[in-house]
């Protein structure tokens, strides 16, 4: 069948299995999404291209499967690569398909044009620039190949609107083979019986488990290995809800914001399985005080980040899932309950808490929110001080229900995200825990939210300041609130009572709650300790039907703690300073 580059694009989508599509139309991309409509998939009309990104990567990380976002030419192009960079970052698998200036204009500096393939070169997993329409449905279906398999990752395919409008005949290719690529799937044979044996000489084992785990479904592979060799269970960031949390061997987060016993663990431990994790540095802290006196079993499907950070003593590349269920098969049963009753017992002394008084603390609100969500709900964040507290208290059931920007620390991220999992999953409870500088960042997604009937609820924790950084600034900085406050330039905070806040006692706020009511979705607003609860039950019953924004004013000098200060090692890890 003779079909045009347009028409060949949504052709792939549909053999793809996409099922929803995020972007805005331009004049380098209107064949394309001429095409689009007529083709019978779901197009969401996003109010920024950034949102498209993000709420395609939302997607990704809540399915599975690849997001898919288009943009135009130019700046719609260029306004995509936050998201993408959020998504390379994170190993998500992203398709981005975007408009270009005619094949004879490019390198002319026609109107709207920009060398995105070049831009992006460091920031995807691959790119192409297709020039004629032969070739197109061959590099739509390698991206997707790319994007899904190996590490995964976002991959942008550049079309001029030339190629989109010319035809050709289409055909297609079952099995994708790239002779280049070829990722690693099975673990090599000695290198996992060499970790097995390094877990039965272990007195003090540890697994410390990243987003791999999730991205390859290894949650149950994981759980069989840690129940058969009784280790004890470490988590970042990015695997939240990938081991579960009310199992005797789950330890909870580690690093710079985790646990006091999960970080003092990881430094007393004699063997470290590193499964799906990359030693960020937020997680290790000081490279040379990290984990001394451990020996070091890392698993990662990407070979690039074995020995990258730290020294390994036995690195086995392959995907998670295979790797782990192979190790639990073979370790036999063995017993580490010594070193489990430490643990617990370092976490009886130092538990993770927060002062329980009058006024409203974040982490009372996000303990309530997972309470009367059981822990189900689909959690996205923004970047700072709330997705700290998200990560300590809202502990998720399952994998794929936390979505947070982990290597990157995107702003404006949580709100687009928690509309990507909502279109996946738009009989779940899905919650954006967001602070009022990233929400800030793509409110402009309210209206995406209420014309395509995609209501999600937004807990902001609103302490009007650049929290995060305002922390740094007061603990070493000598508390000069140098351009972080969002409400005037004085840097001044009111400390919080039980009587809660005033807006008018400040010299400007937003006002969220009118926001929210301009954009037809509910506003909600808590000042009082006391109106917490029966708020949330609220929030969760109307965000059934339509979109609820919830602005819940804190203490602007509530701090996250635990915390090991950078540069330090695990072991300096300051539990509070009040």
């Amino acid at each position: 069948m003779e079909m045009t580059g347009a028409q060949i694009v949504c052709e792939v989508l549909k053999r793809e299995g996409v099922e929803v599509v995020f972007g805005i139309p331009g004049g380098a991309n209107l064949p394309l999404n001429d095409a689009l409509g007529l083709s019978g998939l779901r197009f969401v009309l996003t109010r920024h291209e950034q949102g498209a990104s993000h709420m395609a990567d939302g997607y990704a990380r809540s399915t599975g499967k690849a997001g898919v976002c288009f943009a135009t030419s130019g700046p719609g192009a260029t306004n995509l690569v936050t998201g993408l960079a959020t998504a390379n970052m994170d190993s998500i698998p992203v398709v981005a398909i975007t408009g270009q200036v005619k094949t004879e204009a490019i390198g002319s500096d026609a109107f709207q044009e920009a060398d995105i393939t070049g831009i992006t070169r460091p920031i995807t997993k691959h790119n192409f620039l297709v020039k004629d329409v032969r070739d197109l449905r061959r590099a739509l279906q390698e991206a997707f190949h790319i994007s899904t398999t190996g590490r995964p990752g976002p991959v942008l395919v550049d079309i001029p609107v030339d190629v989109q409008r010319a035809k050709t005949l289409f055909d297609w290719e079952d099995e994708i083979e790239i002779r280049s690529y070829k990722p690693t799937v099975t673990g090599h044979p000695n290198q996992i019986k060499k970790a097995i044996e390094l877990i039965k000489e272990s007195k003090r084992p540890l697994l410390y488990v990243g987003g791999g785990v999730v991205l390859s479904g290894a949650s149950e592979a994981l759980l069989k290995l840690a129940e058969k060799a009784n280790i004890p269970v470490a988590w970042t960031l990015m695997a939240n809800g990938a081991f579960p949390p009310d199992h005797v061997l789950h330890l909870g987060p580690l690093g710079m914001h985790g646990k006091y016993s999960t970080n003092i663990a990881m430094q007393k431990c004699d063997l470290m399985i590193a499964a799906g994790a990359r030693f960020d540095d937020r997680v290790t802290g000081k490279i040379a005080a990290f984990s001394p006196n451990s020996k070091k079993i890392h698993i990662d499907i990407d070979p690039a980040n074995i020995a990258k950070v730290v020294q390994t003593h036995c690195p086995v590349v392959g995907d998670l899932k295979s790797v782990l269920t192979a190790m639990a098969d073979g370790v036999p049963k063995l017993d580490h309950s010594d070193w489990v009753k430490e643990i617990l017992e370092m976490d009886r002394q130092n538990p993770l808490t927060y002062k329980k008084d009058d006024i409203v603390r974040p982490q009372y609100v996000i303990e309530e929110l997972r309470r009367l969500t059981k822990g189900d709900a689909i959690i996205t964040t923004g970047v700072g001080q709330h997705q700290m507290w998200a990560m300590q208290w809202y502990w998720c059931n399952k994998p794929r229900h936390f979505l947070t920007s982990g290597g990157l620390g995107t702003m404006g991220y949580g709100y687009p995200a928690s509309l990507g999992a909502k279109f996946a999953f738009p009989d779940k409870t899905v919650v954006c825990i967001d602070g009022d500088a990233s929400f800030q960042m793509t409110a402009c997604e309210l209206t995406t939210a209420t014309v395509e009937k995609c209501p999600v609820l937004v807990l902001i924790i609103n302490n009007y300041f650049l929290g995060m950084v305002r922390q740094w600034q007061e603990l070493f900085y000598d508390k000069r609130f140098s351009s972080t406050s969002m409400t005037d330039k004085s840097g001044k905070s009111t400390k919080a009572s039980g009587d809660g806040f005033n807006p008018k006692d400040l010299a400007y706020i937003p006002d969220f709650v009118k926001l929210a009511e301009a954009h037809g979705a509910l506003g909600l607003r808590v000042t009082k300790k006391d109106e917490v609860t029966s708020t949330l039950e609220r929030a969760l019953k109307e965000v059934k039907h339509r979109t609820v924004v919830l602005d819940v004013y804190i203490n602007p000098e509530e701090k996250v703690f635990p915390m090991v200060p950078a540069g330090k090692g695990l072991d300096d890890i300051i539990v509070d300073m009040a």
